[in-house]
């Protein structure tokens, strides 16, 4: 075997993606020592959603004591839940304050990785056609990154402005245009109350009715935010708000048969849906028929009361299809539309985003094709058996439903440790074992009798959570229990290997 040393490498580790579990990352590699790395990231600025994601409304959807990360809390926020332009702030102040930009690549859209047996690195290949080398790789892209276009005939011949939630247009004035938003998702969410009092007519078009719960969001007046500044505040805040999330899903959802705190939520919703929405009609149309959980539910304050408005409509019939002056839906109903925003989510588990660009391997294996044929897999989301040295922060069944910044700190302690590890034997290859993912794949599907997801009503939900296979590729794990076994797990799980490698 031919060993690349480190020195010919561009790098000892890349990073692909810029949004917080790139910078996480950055950050929590050079803490434990790493510090020859390089963020890749596509977009002209940090922060990922936070830097795409500026429609009207936006804003996080736990609250923001629990969305930050542990060794940086900030005492700033405006709301319990922070709207967007504060996590990109917050993005920005963590690449700077950890030193992270200077190591940084911007507008770099990684097209291909493909792993090079005889020295044990990665190449990695850009739109722009150029080649980084490194010796390991931490995929951070995330997976609500991709807009998801409607597969609606006809969209093409649309002859006004259409934008998605995620690239919103600000150079449009929506005042006293007819609007029409298609989906009912977290986006639409908090996107239809903040622009139905300009529109002169907005029309909803709902496939299915999502699960809106009442949003426990004020204000922070400055003397609560000089409080969090008093030494202890920050901690037991973020304790109360982790509690409360962790309660809001991953018991409930992975644990569902055991902790009925999914009924709680249920009642908690078809009431706020009865003191919200006045006429019955519509209320009955935004009425889930599935469980809660099934798929992603949303809180807000102001999404259901907005169909209170004359001027605005809840569309449940199927479309049809998209004409050159709007929407036919099945009924033959014809809607005139000046502006169509579509809130149809993201590529999830469709092809060409997990990641976002082909990965290729020992043996020439796809990454993507490895996936279609074995089910989407990953030991403890991090590692696939035949891909040495590339690691994942949002890998299948990595994520159990908390706070993604739970997921980014445990998933880098996981990488980390054999990342060390590897520096300490003189290692090159790092790979999971399959024994260890087949055991770990196992214990997953194993848990699923509990979770929500597997109730008959799910069938009904539309959800994102499914993959082609009828799986959730989420983590059924308390959170506790993600963080004990990332720090805890047998490193004889991976193979370490490599001319200077030693037992």
């Amino acid at each position: 075997m031919t060993v690349t040393p480190e020195c010919a490498l561009d790098h000892e580790v890349a990073i692909i993606g810029g949004g917080f579990s790139g910078i996480g990352a950055a950050i929590l590699l050079e803490k434990a020592g790493f510090g020859d790395y390089l963020m890749i990231e596509d977009g002209d600025g940090v922060g990922g959603a936070w830097h795409w994601n500026t429609y009207p409304g936006v804003a996080v959807d736990i609250p923001s004591f629990s969305y930050q990360f542990s060794f940086e809390q900030m005492a700033g926020w405006s709301r319990v839940y922070a709207p967007g332009r504060e996590l990109k702030a917050y993005a920005e102040h963590c690449v700077d304050k950890y030193d992270v930009r200077r190591r940084t690549r911007l507008n770099t859209r990684i097209v291909s990785a493909a792993f090079d047996e005889e020295g044990d690195f990665w190449r990695l290949g850009t739109a722009d056609g150029d080649t980084i080398t490194a010796r390991h790789v931490v995929g951070a892209t995330g997976v609500l990154t991709q807009p998801k276009l409607p597969e609606i005939a006809g969209i093409e011949t649309y002859a006004g402005t259409v934008m998605h939630t995620a690239r919103w247009d600000h150079d449009v004035d929506l005042a006293g245009k007819r609007v029409a938003v298609i989906g009912t998702g977290a986006s639409a969410v908090q996107t239809i109350p903040s622009i139905a009092h300009e529109v002169e007519h907005l029309t909803v078009f709902q496939r299915t009715p999502i699960w809106c719960l009442p949003k426990l969001d004020s204000a922070l007046p400055l003397p609560v935010r000089l409080a969090m500044r008093v030494p202890g505040t920050k901690r037991v805040s973020r304790l109360v708000s982790q509690t409360f999330v962790e309660l809001t899903f991953p018991l409930a959802a992975h644990f569902h048969d055991v902790l009925p705190v999914a009924g709680v939520g249920e009642r908690v919703g078809l009431n706020h849906l009865r003191r919200a929405v006045k006429d019955p009609e519509v209320r009955e149309k935004l009425t889930p028929r599935y469980a809660l959980g099934c798929k992603r539910p949303s809180f807000s304050n102001a999404y259901l009361q907005a169909f209170n408005r004359e001027n605005v409509f809840l569309e449940t019939a199927p479309i049809d299809e998209i004409t050159p002056t709007g929407i036919r839906t099945a009924d033959g109903t014809e809607h005139e539309v000046d502006v169509l925003v579509l809130a149809t989510g993201f590529k999830v588990f469709e092809k060409g985003n997990m990641p976002a660009f082909s990965v290729t391997g020992v043996g020439g294996v796809d990454l993507e094709k490895w996936w279609e044929e074995h089910r989407f897999q990953a030991y403890q989301g991090v590692s696939v058996p035949g891909f040495p040295n590339f690691f994942a922060i949002l890998g299948p069944y990595g994520y159990n439903g908390s706070s993604y910044f739970n997921l980014i700190e445990t998933q880098m302690t996981h990488i980390v440790r054999c990342l060390r590890r590897a520096r300490r034997t003189g290692a090159t290859r790092v790979e999971v074992t399959p024994e260890a993912n087949a055991r770990y794949f196992e214990q997953v599907l194993g848990r699923r009798r509990h979770q929500v997801f597997f109730q008959p009503s799910c069938q009904t939900a539309n959800s994102y959570y499914f993959d082609a296979n009828g799986d959730v590729p989420f983590r059924p794990s308390p959170t506790l229990e993600t963080m004990w076994t990332s720090s805890r797990f047998d490193l004889d799980d991976y193979r370490f290997e490599g001319a200077a490698a030693a037992s």
